[in-house]
């Protein structure tokens, strides 16, 4: 089994100090499924690979066991991947041979082990059951670029077509300690599988290599249920941990565990909430944003699932209520963060009915479920405000669809969906607000249904993009 670490961080033989491993040497560690050596192909102060090679003992592992292997055939126990692909025991030998790294801690440079830096993380042989889509619905969101090729059976025999690996190189901008975290955790998640019994144990480790990015993660649920080996008892205890860890209600984490899950049988949709969330997200990283705000930031769950975007290095939050900023500041753990993390965001009371210079020079905003609590008199001010004022590259606005409303079965006709909303726009309306907005401010605009888009009613949840016309040269 093979793992590579790459960095152009200069120097880059930094690396060396971070994962306490000297990058002139080859060494050995014994583990209890093999032998791991870690070494350093390339070593310059423009590049440095660390690599991780485990050699697994497939004989050893069975030694004196008796029954049945469970691998299908009496040869089971010695004819099988575990040498050659990434798994649960790779991801062992990954914690016992960094980790020190695991935990973030340097000595010799402890402001560069709370930073940032650029990596490129190579497993040429990673099984996934769920595919190249599965794996970048799992690292996309911890702020990786993600490149995942399926390794065909046999490049000799195209017939037989392609096997259950992948190819797969990470590109991103993290924390070393965070990405190993994130490699530990999600390795076995990927293969679906564990090479030894899952007991409560289990749960620490994972509530504690998933700290600062498991209890946000889109697939929290999946990451849980997967790493837990299906076994619901463990899996309902933590996610109702993380949910603790992520303050939220803890009410439904029966439908959690039972609920729908990416390659599981679709029991129940996904919540609207996260939908809209993931679409704002994606419209976020196609813009190519490095600078973004979030206006109307409320008790900032959004705020969260962005500062898990690293390629991110500025995040605006702003809302005109004190006391959700308070919640915000609460549920982000401002006290707790690093300097580093902390230097990221700024967050701060603003309304953006009037002009914030504050607010000038971003990438991209969003306006997430926020045009529908203004009074209509003072979208005009907002528009101002936002579109013309602050002038960001691009624009993303959310609200409501109120045409869908009658697929509520809970809401009483003619109600609006919240009891602060002023209004709630068909999607012609929104469409010729935005239309007039792009056209006074200098925008193109585009939109994009978020939810099931229903053929008479359309989606529940409405999205525009605005993106600033380019200056005539």
């Amino acid at each position: 089994m093979l793992l590579t670490v790459s960095t152009t961080h200069v120097p880059a033989t930094d690396l060396g100090f971070l994962l306490h491993k000297h990058p002139g040497r080859v060494q050995t560690f014994a583990e209890s499924m093999g032998v791991a050596h870690v070494f350093y192909p390339e070593a310059t102060d423009e590049r440095c690979t660390a690599a991780l090679l485990l050699e697994v003992d497939p004989v050893g592992l069975v030694r004196g066991r008796k029954g049945p292997s469970g691998d299908g055939f009496a040869l089971g126990q010695y004819v099988n991947d575990r040498p050659y692909a990434a798994s649960s025991m790779l991801a062992l030998a990954l914690k016992d041979v960094f980790g020190t790294a695991l935990t973030g801690r340097c000595k010799a440079r402890s402001d560069l082990a709370e930073a940032a830096i650029p990596l490129e993380i190579h497993i040429p042989a990673l099984p996934c059951r769920g595919g190249a889509e599965l794996a970048r619905m799992l690292f996309e969101p911890l702020g990786w670029q993600v490149e995942a090729a399926t390794v065909p059976l046999d490049p000799a025999v195209p017939e037989w077509g392609d096997s259950r690996y992948l190819d797969v190189r990470l590109t991103g901008e993290l924390r070393l300690s965070d990405a190993l975290n994130q490699l530990y955790i999600l390795l076995p998640v990927l293969d679906d599988a564990k090479h030894y019994w899952v007991s409560s144990d289990e749960i620490d480790k994972l509530i504690r290599a998933g700290e600062g990015w498991l209890a946000t993660h889109p697939s929290k649920t999946l990451i849980t249920r997967r790493y837990l080996a299906h076994r619901r008892e463990l899996t309902t205890s933590a996610l109702a941990r993380l949910a603790e860890v992520d303050d939220t209600a803890a009410e439904d984490l029966d439908d959690a565990v039972d609920g729908a899950l990416p390659l599981d049988p679709p029991d129940r949709p996904v919540p609207l909430a996260e939908q809209r969330r993931g679409a704002v997200l994606a419209a976020v990283r196609a813009s190519g944003a490095s600078t973004v705000g979030d206006l109307g930031c409320g008790e900032g769950v959004l705020v969260r699932e962005l500062l898990a975007d690293r390629t991110l290095r500025r995040i605006v939050a702003v809302d005109v209520s004190a006391r959700a900023l308070q919640i915000a500041g609460r549920k982000l753990k401002l006290d707790r963060m690093s300097e580093p993390e902390r230097a990221r965001l700024d967050i701060f009371q603003s309304a953006l009915t009037y002009r914030d210079d504050r607010l000038a020079g971003l990438d991209a905003v969003v306006l997430m479920e926020v045009i529908e609590h203004v009074d209509l008199p003072r979208l005009a001010a907002l528009e101002s405000a936002v579109f013309g004022h602050a002038a960001p590259t691009t624009v993303i606005v959310t609200t409501p669809n109120v045409e869908h409303n009658v697929r509520f079965e809970t809401l009483p006709a003619g109600t609006m969906r919240h009891r602060d909303h002023r209004f709630e726009w068909t999607r012609a309306e929104f469409a010729a607000w935005a239309l007039r907005v792009a056209a006074d401010h200098g925008y193109v605009v585009r939109y994009i249904p978020v939810g099931m888009d229903d053929p008479e009613v359309g989606p529940p949840t409405q999205l525009a993009i605005f993106d600033r016309k380019p200056v005539p040269a």
